[in-house]
């Protein structure tokens, strides 16, 4: 933008920028002197306890002694253990995002009956308003689907008729609403993506009804509309693994901040997408994605375990791919010794890649061997008593990859399964009626106001 500028405001223009970047910088010894929890961190890693919550738990360690004990993670959904609701629903041969949505809005299991008659209610609310894709996501494509999502919910506040509304059953039915269409949104703001800035055909297909939300975006995004059962599986445990993961992770908290304010349901819903899109957070599979894509050029036998190895060390030693000395996907901040959400993708990975076959057996080979020996390295780097585990993100945009989703859909579609979790935790927000404000300790000396003739 500031390569409009004439020379001189350009001159202006970077004075100002050497000036707010070191105005901007705190010291990180000022956080220990002032007892600050950075991140909201405590400096044994654990999450400084801010609020109380019934949706979700998320469980990587124990504590004795104020000291972290690390032990397989667990995550919890309303009290039951995920791997238990998703050997359930795969056991009894179904799908299971819908029971999921259901399981965290309203904190139980649904009957067959209340399965059903919710289905049904979720497939009514599927359809966008009317002239809404030509209006809202046609007319003004973004080149990028996240930014494109917060601007196409926000718009449906215009078509909402009590939309300030923050009682229970009116964020009820904004919340149902925004899940049923979610999978529309996503999909028609990445058509128009592809039409305006790809330059390629533009394919729009109806929902059909009855689908549930996995055969839905299937259905929507491939130009034939064919799938596999199972690939609608895959998918299917995809959402269900990203639906919710407590009150504590960061899209979640600022649903909770910005909810407590007491605005509307769109609102605090788009300031969660922003959080989300964050690389620090929903966008890190494409970090782990592009750090697969350099290892592939780096590592010329990827079955070659020492090849592995001298590329992991290479990310370590800042020397291949960012040059950060991460290594993307693999630790948590909460799982330790596994991250569940990770195991059972990889368990359902192997399946599908073998019915799939090439390329996608190998690329699944080399992730778990890379898992093995990045985990390794990281547990002496950091010298832990455990490998560090692969976390979610090492294997979801694998997953994408195998269903043939485009990179610019791997965060919108976890914000189409995550929707469920956050419009969970707006609801129990609301009902704390508390606004959140934290404090913050001001640095810096009292000062007199200078007159502007004054002034150096």
């Amino acid at each position: 933008m500031h390569k409009n500028l004439t020379s001189e405001k350009k001159k202006t223009y970077d004075e100002l920028v050497s000036l707010v970047e070191t105005s901007s910088v705190i010291e990180p010894e000022l956080f220990d002197q002032y007892n600050i929890k950075r991140g909201l961190r405590n400096k044994n890693g654990t999450g400084v306890l801010v609020g109380l919550t019934r949706i979700a738990s998320v469980i990587g360690y124990t504590q004795e002694n104020e000291q972290k004990v690390p032990k397989a993670g667990e995550l919890y959904y309303r009290g039951i253990q995920l791997q238990k609701l998703v050997a359930g629903f795969q056991g009894e041969g179904r799908l299971g995002y819908e029971e999921t949505i259901y399981l965290l809005l309203f904190g139980n299991l649904p009957t067959t009956d209340q399965l059903t008659a919710f289905q049904e209610l979720l497939d009514t609310f599927r359809q966008l308003p009317a002239f809404y894709m030509e209006d809202v996501i046609l007319k003004t494509p973004s080149p990028d689907i996240m930014n494109k999502l917060q601007r196409s919910v926000l718009s449906l506040y215009s078509y909402d008729e009590d939309p300030d509304n923050t009682k229970a059953s009116n964020v009820l039915i904004q919340a149902l609403n925004l899940i049923a269409k979610f999978p529309m949104m996503m999909t028609y703001c990445y058509q128009a993506k592809r039409y305006y800035t790809d330059k390629k055909t533009l394919i729009i297909h109806q929902p059909i009804p009855g689908m549930g939300t996995a055969e839905t975006i299937l259905s929507l995004l491939r130009e034939d509309r064919k799938y596999h059962r199972k690939e609608v599986e895959l998918l299917d445990l995809l959402l269900v693994v990203h639906a919710e993961h407590g009150g504590g992770n960061n899209s979640a908290f600022s649903t909770h901040v910005v909810s407590s304010s007491g605005t509307d349901t769109y609102s605090a819903i788009a300031a969660a997408l922003g959080s989300l899109k964050g690389p620090k957070h929903g966008g890190a599979a494409l970090a782990v994605s592009a750090m697969f894509e350099d290892a592939q050029e780096w590592i010329e036998d990827l079955k070659d375990d020492d090849q592995v190895a001298a590329y992991v060390d290479q990310l370590l030693a800042k020397e291949a791919y960012d040059r950060s000395g991460l290594v993307y996907g693999m630790g948590h901040a909460i799982y330790t010794v596994s991250d569940p959400r990770a195991v059972l993708l990889r368990e359902k990975a192997v399946q599908v890649a073998q019915f799939l076959g090439e390329p996608y057996v190998s690329k699944l080979d080399f992730l778990i061997r890379f898992e093995e020996i990045a985990g390794k390295k990281l547990q002496a780097k950091y010298k832990r008593g455990y490998p560090l585990a692969a976390n979610v993100d090492f294997y979801s945009g694998f997953v994408y990859e195998m269903l043939g989703f485009s990179k610019e859909l791997y965060t919108a579609l976890f914000a189409t399964s995550r929707i469920a979790g956050w419009c969970a935790h707006r609801i129990e927000q609301l009902a704390d009626k508390k606004i959140i404000r934290p404090g913050y300790i001001t640095l810096g000396n009292i000062r007199e106001y200078i007159p502007l003739e004054d002034r150096d």
